[in-house]
């Protein structure tokens, strides 16, 4: 007895196989709990090996006496101690270090957001060639720091640099001289790293602020222009509300990446003439007193100035989101 020919309704209306089940002993939702694991199990050991481990190290060498001549007999089970803090704290130029990354990194953070949002505001319109102007801001954040450094250098010679012969009197910027800022007597060497900070790494707020000006609805500008308000008044009333929050965060990012910034002040002063940072003092720790504890505790002091920060931003900013 033949079945029914190829085509007909009874071949048609044949109900399609059942998916198989899932494994012995496993439901679906363990199945792809699993698969998900294992997709990000890359992520997780690359995170181990290059951020965890690290930092354990790190936190296990500032709780011994460990320097270049002992390291091998540094192990998990030494002896632990409070030494190296105890020294740090003590040591003369530490706080003034301190108080110097902390000028740096609030000085700098804030000349390079304020210097993007100019920047971005300028460029958010249409005009001829804004395409070719926006690639150009980008240079001083892509070039390379080694090379951007020694240009600055070459510029700010007192004796052959471009920069003092537009001066009528020849400045040494990269010196113990005194300059001013907000009313404050500084080295004019930490003003020139200062701006040096600022612009190199103000096309980062700018690419930020950008995209987010390029986010805001037209109907907003315009409304307040039928209105009858004034630039300054629709950049504070109409472009700042929707920008605050983009600035809060460029201001803890830019803050943590200064705050451990260590290139750009080496190579413009190597930490002398009043610019040592916290991140010079710990490598001349590391390369000078082969110290290794006393450097490994003033990173981990970092990193607790830096947890101190990060709480107070999202007290204030973190659930902002959520309650708007």
């Amino acid at each position: 007895m033949s079945g029914p020919p190829p085509g007909s309704a009874a071949t048609m209306e044949r109900p399609a196989p059942a998916a198989p089940p899932p494994g012995p002993g496993r439901t679906l939702r363990q199945q792809e709990g699993r698969a998900g694991l294992y997709l990000i199990s890359p992520t997780l050991v690359i995170t181990l090996v290059v951020v965890v481990v690290p930092l354990l190290w790190a936190i296990m060498l500032a709780f011994q006496d460990a320097r270049l001549i002992n390291i091998r007999q540094v192990g998990i089970f030494g002896h632990y101690t409070l030494e190296n803090f105890t020294y740090v704290l003590a040591e003369p130029g530490f706080w003034s270090s301190l108080v110097t990354t902390l000028v740096y990194t609030v000085a700098g953070t804030a000349l390079s957001i304020a210097i993007g949002l100019v920047a971005a505001l300028a460029l958010r319109d249409r005009f001829r060639g804004r395409t070719l102007v926006r690639a150009s801001i980008l240079v001083p954040y892509v070039a390379p720091v080694v090379a951007v450094a020694f240009l600055w250098d070459v510029m700010l010679n007192p004796q052959y640099g471009i920069v003092n012969t537009w001066l009528g009197e020849p400045v040494a910027f990269l010196t113990q001289a005194e300059g001013t800022l907000f009313g404050v007597q500084v080295p004019v060497a930490l003003l020139t790293v200062i701006a040096f900070e600022a612009w190199r790494y103000f096309p980062f707020a700018f690419l930020f602020i950008l995209a987010r000006l390029q986010a805001l609805p037209p109907e907003l500008d315009e409304a307040a222009v039928v209105d009858g308000a004034t630039p300054s008044q629709r950049f504070r009333y109409v472009i700042m509300p929707q920008l605050w929050r983009v600035v809060a965060l460029l201001s803890v990012l830019r803050f943590v990446f200064t705050f451990t910034k260590f290139d750009d002040v080496y190579l413009l002063t190597g930490g002398g003439a009043g610019t040592e940072v916290v991140s010079v003092r710990v490598y001349d720790f590391l390369t000078s007193r082969d110290d290794i504890g006393a450097s490994a505790a003033q990173a981990i002091i970092m990193a607790v100035v830096l947890v101190v920060f990060l709480v107070i931003y999202l007290r204030f900013f973190g659930g902002g989101a959520e309650r708007s």
